[in-house]
């Protein structure tokens, strides 16, 4: 039987030239934790853990132990197990993400154990792309925020993305006037959606809404706090457009609440924060048994973005049969940020609005021999 003898997070960080970010705010450096697994077997494991490292590390101070010796094909059992005799802790915090860093790193473990790709494993291979939409349109420190819109959205369309994603949620007002510049530059054909981060209250959303809404929006994007389950509810039925989120929804237990109430039209789970693969893996069939859509988040570095990668790969298209209206498109940043490609020995190929799964045993990829160093925080 193949066990656990080690477990190890890791740093990275890449400072970024310009600031970007939301309507909540703007960010100076990309970051995330780098899970090392290793077996008994000599077999290591890798997995992202969303979140500031230094807190995904001190949560592995307190369980590493737990998995120490378990079988690697039961560390669902010993999350399970830690979220349960640590209830204190609540489950919308870094612990949970560092079980979904280790729950990846395993599976990359398991799949090459077994010589079979994650998507493999975890209940087929259906597809060898997927459709990403370039996840851009940033508020920025400069000036002229319609300027910097414009050239984020000009590259996405010279790089052949043909779905888009922008920021909004400061105001009604200038959410219209973004989205009104982003449907001039990527066209008529193209598909926009739209992120306010969580950054209103309901009412300014259904004003936010409707002053969009002309410019054919996909869907709406975090509309309200994660937590304002009422401010979800009073939009159910009344929206003009179709609400996204649960990317700031951590384990089951939300994403379970958003599905069952349908709050939302299309869940949009984390792995490295919602869990892993075996708390994805249940979103994804309560989201078909609801007959809701599914697009994840992704917004780290190149190992998180394999791992949604697999993930999609074996996700269903139910209730679609041959034809799929609204294909399941996963989020591909297209901001700033050399951790989407530099932390890995191999880019993940990315061409024409579409990202190939990765070939191979586990994940499928590698870390760049001088990536833990490269990008270690200063």
């Amino acid at each position: 039987m193949t066990r656990i003898i080690a477990i190890e997070l890791l740093a990275v960080e890449y400072p970024v030239a310009v600031p970007y970010g939301s309507s909540r705010g703007l960010v100076p450096k990309r970051g995330a934790g780098i899970v090392r697994l290793l077996t008994d077997d000599g077999i290591e494991g890798i997995g992202e853990a969303w979140g500031p490292a230094p807190i995904s590390r001190a949560y592995l101070d307190v369980v590493r132990a737990r998995f120490i010796g378990a079988s690697l094909f039961a560390q669902r059992g010993v999350a399970q197990s830690i979220l349960a005799s640590h209830y204190h802790f609540g489950t919308a915090n870094g612990l949970v993400a560092l079980l979904g860093g280790i729950d990846i790193a395993a599976h990359d473990a398991m799949g090459k154990r077994l010589g079979l790709s994650v998507a493999d494993l975890i209940g087929g291979r259906l597809r060898e792309e997927i459709p990403v939409y370039g996840s851009g349109g940033y508020f920025t420190t400069e000036d002229d925020q319609a300027a910097a819109l414009a050239r984020q959205l000009e590259r996405a369309v010279a790089a052949g993305h043909v779905a888009h994603k922008i920021k909004i949620g400061r105001n009604p007002r200038q959410d219209a006037e973004r989205c009104a510049l982003a449907r001039r530059i990527i066209g008529p054909e193209a598909i926009l959606t739209v992120d306010a981060n969580g950054n209103y209250t309901a009412d300014a959303v259904l004003e936010s809404m409707h002053r969009i809404a002309e410019h054919d929006i996909h869907w709406y994007e975090e509309p309200v706090a994660p937590q304002d389950w009422g401010g979800y509810a009073e939009l159910r039925g009344r929206a003009p457009i179709p609400v996204a989120t649960g990317e700031a929804h951590y384990a089951l237990f939300d994403h379970r609440r958003i599905i069952d109430g349908r709050l939302a039209a299309v869940l949009q789970p984390d792995l490295t924060l919602c869990g892993g693969f075996e708390v994805a893996r249940t979103i994804g069939s309560l989201v078909c048994a609801e007959h809701l859509r599914l697009s994840p988040h992704c917004w780290g570095t190149g190992v998180g973005l394999a791992a949604a990668l697999h993930f999609m790969a074996a996700q269903p298209s139910y209730p679609a049969g041959e034809h799929v209206a609204f294909p399941a498109m996963l989020e591909y940043d297209t901001g700033d940020n050399a951790l989407r490609d530099g932390v890995l020995a191999e880019p993940l190929h990315y061409a024409a609005g579409r990202l190939r799964v990765p070939q191979g045993p586990g994940l499928g990829i590698a870390l760049a021999p001088d990536a833990l160093t490269r990008f270690a925080p200063a």
